[in-house]
C-alpha cells in the first residue's frame, strides 16, 4: 500500500480489505502493510471482530420473507394499470425535480465518495433525513405500511421487491424520494419500540453490488444487489448492539 496515502485514504483501502473489496494485487499490497504496521493490523482485526458481530445483529434480515403484493411483476403491472393524468404526470415531475434539487445536492458529495465506499449516498440520506419527521416528503398514513408501500410503487420509477420488517418490531414512519445520478432512489424509514430508526434505501443498479456490510461513523450499513435494484438496510451502531443484548 502506497506510504504516501493520507490517513483518510488509507482508512478506505483498510476497510475495502476487511469489506473483501480488493482485487487480489491491491489485497497483497494491504496484508504487507499490516505486517509492517502493527497498529493498523491491530485496528483492522477490531474491525473484523465488530463486523462479526453486527453481522450476528443483522441475520435476521437473511431470513425475512419478500411480501407477496410486493413482487416486482405484480408492482409493474400495477403500476401500468394505473391511467394517468397529463397533470398527474406533470406533477409527478415536479416533485421528482425538486427531490433531485433538494436531495441530489444533499448527496452530491457521498455519491462522489460512493465509487470507493459501497452505499455512501444510503448512509448520507441517513443523517441527513431519517432521524427527522420534517424532512421525510411522505408521511401522512405513513404508519400504514400498505399505503407507504403504494407511495413508493408511484414514485419509484422501477419495481423493486421490499423485505417485510413488520415481524422484527419494525414499523413505517414515512419514506423519501432522492435523486442519484443512475435515477431515482428512495429511502424508506422504520422506527422500532425503542425509538431507533432504521431506513431501508433503494436506487438503481448501476451497478450491481457484492453482498456486504461496513460501518462509518456510528452507523451500519448491510447492503446488496437484486433484480433491477440495490438496497441497504442502515441503522445506528448502539441500536443493533442493544438488539445483541
Amino acid at each position: 500500500m502506497n506510504p504516501l496515502l493520507d490517513a483518510t485514504e488509507r482508512d478506505l483501502r483498510l476497510h475495502a480489505y476487511v469489506d473483501d473489496q480488493l482485487d487480489p494485487a491491491a489485497r497483497a499490497e494491504v496484508e504487507a502493510w499490516l505486517r509492517d504496521h502493527p497498529e493498523d493490523a491491530a485496528r483492522v482485526a477490531a474491525w473484523r471482530r465488530d463486523a462479526a458481530a453486527l453481522r450476528t445483529a443483522w441475520a435476521w434480515t437473511e431470513r425475512v420473507p419478500l411480501q407477496a403484493e410486493l413482487d416486482p411483476a405484480q408492482l409493474r403491472r400495477r403500476r401500468h394499470a394505473r391511467q394517468r393524468t397529463w397533470m398527474g404526470m406533470a406533477a409527478a415531475c415536479v416533485l421528482a425535480l425538486g427531490a433531485g434539487g433538494w436531495g441530489g445536492w444533499q448527496l452530491h458529495g457521498a455519491r462522489l465518495q460512493a465509487e470507493r465506499a459501497p452505499m455512501a449516498d444510503a448512509m448520507a440520506a441517513y443523517r441527513l433525513f431519517a432521524t427527522q419527521d420534517a424532512a421525510l416528503e411522505y408521511r401522512d398514513g405513513a404508519s400504514d405500511e400498505a399505503r407507504l408501500r403504494d407511495w413508493l410503487a408511484t414514485q419509484f420509477h422501477d419495481a423493486v421487491a421490499l423485505p417485510d420488517l413488520r415481524a422484527q418490531g419494525l414499523r413505517p414512519r414515512g419514506g423519501r424520494l432522492l435523486s442519484t445520478p443512475e435515477g431515482a432512489a428512495a429511502m424508506l424509514v422504520y422506527e422500532d419500540a425503542a425509538g431507533s430508526r432504521v431506513a431501508l434505501y433503494v436506487r438503481p443498479l448501476a451497478p450491481r453490488l457484492r453482498a456486504g456490510e461496513r460501518t462509518e461513523d456510528g452507523l451500519h450499513a448491510r447492503y446488496w444487489s437484486q433484480g433491477a435494484a440495490s438496497y441497504a438496510l442502515v441503522a445506528p451502531v448502539a441500536a443493533l448492539a442493544r438488539t445483541r443484548g
